[in-house]
């Protein structure tokens, strides 16, 4: 997956922010924020590794789970034409809608 970098086991999503030109990264998956900047590749791959093992120490600190648990359970909104297409185009392929929805996101997530 592009502008995912994986940072001792942790998933952070990287952006290059070419007014500042430095690469900045968000942990994602975790029940705080953690953040961190840098100007190379390299660097901010020791810089998400100081940010997370800092937010780590203080989740331990404090006794909080650091990372988020996912039910599985996903509420989409939207627009009454799309959600009746949706149907439609999931009938069509003999698939319940949430099928069709986690295969829609499937494809989109090895794009």
């Amino acid at each position: 997956m592009n502008n995912i970098m994986v940072i001792d086991g942790y998933r952070a999503v990287i952006q290059y922010d070419p007014d500042l030109e430095v690469f900045r990264g968000e942990f994602t998956g975790l029940n705080g924020g953690a953040d961190f900047y840098a100007d190379s590749v390299a660097r901010l791959r020791e810089e998400g590794r100081g940010s997370l093992r800092v937010f780590l120490e203080e989740c331990q600190e404090r006794g909080i789970e650091p990372t988020k648990s996912y039910s599985g359970s996903l509420q989409v909104r939207l627009s009454e034409e799309l959600h009746k297409s949706a149907v439609d185009a999931a009938m069509a392929k003999g698939q319940s809608l949430n099928q069709f929805v986690a295969t829609a996101i499937e494809h989109e997530l090895s794009a």
